[in-house]
């Protein structure tokens, strides 16, 4: 989907300052302060209104090859997409919805590529504490949850895909200044909502990509290896999964439960059954049934 401006949605005109609380990004500060000589990021795009910043990154690496460290941010997506193709809705400007464009492949094997999601998240949790104040969880393998009135809540999720020519576009979508009565289903949570210091999205989207940018680094060179790295210690010490009862909603309607012990080198979940077996999940839904 082309990305369209503001301008051209239905409805009466709106000016992009009309929500003050919710001011629009300074793409040129956050440019200057993430693309430079030796980064990781090479172009920084921010548009007003898109479908998907995902589905754009991919169709652009479909159109000719791109280089790695594209990033593409949107104010708002109408067609957002999470895991298993399920939609996500969120107020123009009340998140930060952005892909970025890795090509692991040099230096890194294919089966070690499970662990870029798993990489974003401990990337995105460590930017949102130390730019927002907020504690952030990770739900294996791809969800950000905050703590709002006791509860677990959904605030942020992660998607990524293949483009076809040796790259990987990482999508992350986080809801910083959502409201209460602004939720897509009760149990959705937002940075606001969670007691966070700050909802300045500049200085998050900056934290956040600083935090990805070093942590890719370190992957790469460790080639791939996240025990090498400290990725693995680093997802395990901030993964709510672990030590949990969870159900595995795994292909082919199959369902496994058991205790999450561990997360492998491969990035997989190992569930500890009843049966005394130890199964390793690498893709399935997962639902937290009870702290261990």
């Amino acid at each position: 989907m082309t990305p369209r401006d503001d301008s051209e949605s239905s409805g009466p005109r709106r000016s992009r300052w009309s929500d003050l609380e919710r001011p629009p990004l300074n793409a040129a500060a956050v440019r200057r302060a993430l693309v430079r000589e030796g980064s990781l990021w090479r172009e920084v795009d921010v548009v007003q209104r898109t479908g998907s910043t995902n589905s754009d990154l991919v169709a652009r690496a479909a159109e000719g090859r791109l280089q790695e460290g594209v990033v593409l941010v949107a104010e708002e997506q109408t067609a957002a997409r999470g895991r298993l193709d399920r939609q996500w809705v969120a107020p123009a400007r009340s998140g930060l919805f952005f892909s970025v464009l890795l090509r692991p492949g040099d230096g890194v094997p294919m089966e070690r590529w499970g662990w870029l999601p798993l990489l974003t998240g401990v990337a995105v949790a460590t930017g949102l504490a130390r730019a927002g104040g907020v504690d952030t969880a990770l739900k294996w393998p791809n969800d950000l949850l905050v703590t709002v009135g006791g509860e677990e809540r959904k605030a942020g999720g992660i998607l990524a895909e293949a483009t076809g020519d040796g790259g990987v576009v990482v999508g992350v979508g986080v809801n910083v200044s959502l409201r209460a009565d602004e939720l897509p289903v009760p149990t959705a949570g937002s940075l606001a909502l969670a007691g966070a210091v700050s909802t300045d999205r500049d200085p998050l989207l900056r934290a956040v990509l600083r935090g990805l940018e070093d942590w890719y680094g370190r992957w790469r060179a460790a080639g791939g290896d996240a025990g090498a790295c400290g990725l693995q210690e680093a997802y395990a010490a901030g993964c709510a999964t672990l030590g949990r009862v969870v159900r595995a909603e795994l292909p082919g309607d199959r369902a496994l439960v058991g205790e999450a012990v561990a997360v492998d080198g491969d990035g997989r979940l190992i569930l500890a059954t009843e049966a005394g077996v130890q199964e390793p999940v690498g893709a399935g839904d997962i639902v937290h049934l009870r702290a261990g």
